[in-house]
């Protein structure tokens, strides 16, 4: 237990220098789902990272279902 602590840890400061490093404006939580889904691959980080924020710019579509508008 103490084991599984420690490496999340660790990986938390990793992605932290990254983030610093690098200058990007992702959120950690943001970080670690790309690193988690290009864990495999040989991707470049910030190709992924492209990648990730170029879908985000995306327009919404404008037939989207509103549930909450009171």
């Amino acid at each position: 237990m103490k084991t599984q602590i420690w490496i999340a840890v660790s990986v938390y400061v990793l992605v932290a220098i990254v983030r610093k490093r690098l200058g990007i404006e992702a959120s950690l939580y943001q970080l670690l789902q790309i690193f988690s889904l290009t864990l495999f691959e040989k991707t470049p980080i910030l190709r992924a990272l492209q990648q990730i924020d170029s879908q985000n710019d995306l327009p919404c579509p404008g037939n989207r279902l509103i549930l909450f508008d009171f």
